[in-house]
């Protein structure tokens, strides 16, 4: 998040939300569709309790961290990416305390532990790179490749340690059904946001992956605080894991595609030159 703040101004992470449609379509996707794909998986599979609400979590918890490098592996635009981030995150803080109970009653959820760790690790971050950009221009164009590669760095150690803290209860779950609904979650999620993109492959392809991988961060602040039952940590943790399985394979073929769209066009003008 400190990378893209320092990438991009206030003005281009603000510009996309003056397209009404394109945030009616976002917020659709992540607290509407989404949840109640959740839901139908939850009755169909007949998932345990504790399972049951991890996936209710997930599919409520939109704005997701990885959304950034997901973005940067698909050769995106990052700054829209952050945009997207922007707009769900807020919501997110104020849907789960909201929803859940309703559909969990047992369960109450604290907006404050979710908005602290989201607003600590991702939009204080990004307002500190865009400060950074606007008063500091040429400082932060040299830190941005750094603070990028540390991302990366810091995105495969978080995903090994956590299923390394975890192991025992990831591997609990095998036969559970946890596992295939965790990615029906994700691929379904996905396809929803690709449906509701919009016409402009960028936006819809970004919605898609913003859409597919869910914010583990606030489902999880909620799994260790306001349930007590491990299977529900952790059908957040391998939800998570198969997010990243799926959707970084993907991201890395929606690369190739522009890349391979580009060398087309590039030969194609050619072609016309010649004529």
């Amino acid at each position: 998040m400190l990378s893209v703040g320092f990438g991009y101004t206030v003005q281009e992470i603000i510009d996309p939300f003056r397209d009404a449609g394109k945030v009616a379509r976002a917020l659709i996707a992540n607290f509407v569709l989404a949840p109640i794909l959740a839901l139908a998986i939850v009755h169909w599979l007949s998932l345990d309790e504790p399972i049951a609400i991890g996936l209710m979590l997930l599919g409520m918890a939109g704005g997701a961290p990885f959304l950034i490098k997901l973005t940067e592996a698909a050769d995106h635009d990052v700054g829209l990416a952050a945009s997207l981030l922007v707009l769900l995150l807020p919501f997110t803080i104020l849907y789960l305390p909201t929803m859940m109970p309703l559909v969990v009653p047992a369960v109450t959820v604290d907006a404050a532990a979710i908005a602290k760790p989201l607003v600590l690790a991702m939009l204080l971050p990004l307002g500190i790179g865009l400060l950074a950009r606007a008063w500091l221009p040429r400082s932060a164009q040299r830190l941005r490749p750094l603070m990028g590669t540390l991302g990366s760095i810091a995105l495969v150690a978080m995903v090994s340690f956590t299923l390394i803290a975890n192991f025992r209860e990831v591997v609990g779950l095998f036969g559970s059904g946890a596992i295939l609904a965790a990615t029906i979650l994700t691929a379904g999620a996905y396809a929803i946001g690709f449906l509701l993109g919009g016409r402009d492959p960028a936006s819809h392809n970004i919605l898609a992956l913003g859409t597919g991988q869910r914010n583990v961060s606030a489902a999880t602040v909620v799994a260790t605080q306001s349930i007590d039952d491990p299977d529900t940590l952790a059908t957040v943790i391998v939800s998570s894991v198969i997010g990243i399985a799926i959707l970084f394979p993907t991201a890395w073929r929606l690369q190739r595609k522009r890349a391979d769209a580009h060398i087309r066009d590039l030969y194609d003008r050619r072609l016309t030159g010649r004529g």
